[in-house]
């Protein structure tokens, strides 16, 4: 029975077939004017058409997916079996629960603010479990409303500047991808993949990721002090996306004694950063609930709107209004964790795989000679190819390789000859894609 619930109904890479206009009967509803703005498809349904057109074009090809940051790892049994007793537990008049609250079970919210955020002042209430990080991006942007201006690192993470666009924050796009309201701060080799702020202009809400999807990055202390300091100074609301956390390596020199280069894992470790921060956070990549969704936020209560109201009262609103609240199940999940050393020893043995997944494929585009950045605070590699376009690349791998990578610029205008490796992936097709794609570029 179990392999019949497991049997996947749709094909993963399936997605909605293009609209065909036609004759057809229709209603007088004017379509958001929004959506219209927004450039061709999403970015990974867009890699997934592209990856059935590559299937059907070598149907015997054994096709290796390093692009969309998906785990593949299972999720350590002291976790799935925390979930599975508390689904058992359900068919039990004493254990069976129906609707939570929307904000998330608060024994979870506790664990994660004592151990997520120990010594950084982080009250249980502050904190809101979610479905999922990219869901809360949504919320925060209803939140925020069609009338604020934005900034987002670039590259970065598409879903900050799609939700901007679907909630009316934008103009059109340029010939280049860039929209118009939307401060894009270069995050470069050249910089360092962190903005020059002083070339950057006032916004209502900033997004940043840390470490940084795509380019893996991990801001340093100093780095990050700058930026609380900057949206201090114009009054500002940083959105800090910690989905990548847990692969922050420990600071150089081992005894934290170098505050400057250590890479916080939190923007509340940045004094001040409770009067002007919101962060998220997943489960997904740590713990390896992609598929399970569980995430959080955090807003804390000394952040406040202009008017003095505290922003937290209307997240919260907007939680308990779009949303039922997380699984029981998931968050029982969650609860296992990182409740116990067990749970946490888990989940870094987990991250731990795709660390050692990652340092291989920087190897292996080093010993090519090739320009490569990310994977050590990351489970994301970022490859340049001077003088190359992202999608010719991504191209020009899956047809020669059978590996699936990801355009650069499909993160933003600054990715533009850039590809993203994903470390998720067993070891043997990590190896495996390693050797394909050294055989092909030498």
């Amino acid at each position: 029975m179990i392999s019949k619930i497991l049997e996947k109904a749709v094909h993963p890479l399936d997605v909605i077939a293009p609209h065909v206009k036609s004759e057809a009967a229709r209603t007088i509803v004017l379509r958001n004017p929004n959506m219209e703005k927004l450039q061709k498809g999403y970015l990974f349904p867009e890699i997934s058409r592209k990856h059935e057109a590559h299937l059907k074009k070598n149907p015997d090809a054994k096709v290796i997916s390093l692009g969309i940051g998906d785990t593949t790892e299972p999720i350590p049994r002291v976790i799935a079996s925390a979930m599975a007793e508390y689904a058992l537990a359900l068919s039990t008049p004493e254990g069976y629960q129906g609707y939570g609250p929307e904000q998330g079970q608060m024994n979870l919210r506790k664990v994660i603010a004592d151990k997520v955020y120990p010594n950084m002042g982080i009250k249980e209430s502050e904190v809101f479990i979610s479905d999922g990080a990219q869901c809360d991006i949504a919320r925060l942007q209803m939140l925020f409303g069609p009338n604020v201006t934005i900034a987002v690192q670039d590259p970065t993470f598409p879903g900050y500047v799609d939700n901007g666009v679907i909630v009316g924050q934008t103009g059109e796009a340029d010939e280049a991808g860039r929209y118009a309201g939307i401060s894009y701060m270069r995050c470069a080799p050249e910089n360092h993949f962190f903005p020059d702020l002083s070339r950057v202009p006032r916004t209502d809400v900033i997004f940043f990721c840390s470490p940084n999807n795509p380019t893996g990055h991990a801001a340093s202390a100093a780095q990050l002090r700058e930026l609380v300091d900057f949206a201090r100074r114009n009054g500002s609301i940083i959105v800090f996306d910690a989905a990548y956390a847990w692969y922050v390596s420990d600071d150089d020199d081992g005894d934290g004694s170098n505050t400057n280069s250590k890479k916080p894992r939190s923007i509340y470790e940045v004094p001040g950063a409770r009067e002007v921060a919101i962060e998220i956070c997943s489960f997904s990549k740590f713990a390896g609930f992609t598929g399970v969704r569980l995430g959080w936020a955090v807003v804390p209560g000394e952040l406040r709107y202009a008017d003095g109201s505290p922003v937290a009262r209307d997240f919260d609103r907007i939680v308990c209004t779009c949303f039922n609240g997380a699984s029981s199940v998931a968050q029982a999940g969650g609860l296992a964790c990182l409740a116990t050393e067990e749970g946490r020893d888990a989940v870094r043995r987990v991250v731990g795989v795709y660390k050692e997944n990652a340092r291989v494929l920087v190897d292996t585009f080093a010993s090519l000679g090739k320009e490569v950045y990310g994977g050590a605070d990351s489970p994301y590699v970022w490859v340049r190819f001077p003088g190359r376009r992202s999608w010719d690349v991504f191209a020009e791998i899956l047809d020669k390789t059978h590996v699936i990578t990801v355009p650069g610029s499909g993160f933003g205008p600054g990715g533009e000859g850039f590809v993203r490796v994903s470390a998720f992936n067993s070891r043997d097709r990590v190896l495996e894609a390693a050797a394909r794609l050294r055989k092909y570029l030498a």
